[in-house]
C-alpha cells in the first residue's frame, strides 16, 4: 500500500491538546508522520502513512477530538 497524506480539521487547539491525543496517532498502524499547525484556524492535523481516514478519525474521536477530512 502506497503513503498518502491525508489532511483534517480538528478541534486540537494548544499543545496539551496535542500531548492527549499522541498516544492515539502513535499507536495507530499505518501512521507514518502527523502534525497539528495550531497556529491555523482550521486546527490542521496532517497524517502520512497507509492508514485510512475513517482509522485516523476514529482514533481522534476515541481521543475527544472533533475531526473532519479536508481532502
Amino acid at each position: 500500500m502506497t503513503a498518502t497524506l491525508h489532511t483534517f480539521a480538528t478541534n486540537i487547539n494548544c499543545g496539551s491538546c496535542v500531548r492527549s491525543v499522541t498516544s492515539f496517532l502513535d499507536d495507530l498502524e499505518g501512521v507514518t508522520i502527523w502534525r497539528v499547525d495550531v497556529e491555523d484556524e482550521r486546527k490542521l492535523l496532517t497524517v502520512e502513512g497507509t492508514a485510512s481516514p475513517d482509522a485516523i478519525m476514529t482514533v481522534v474521536r476515541d481521543a475527544g477530538y472533533e475531526i473532519r477530512p479536508l481532502d
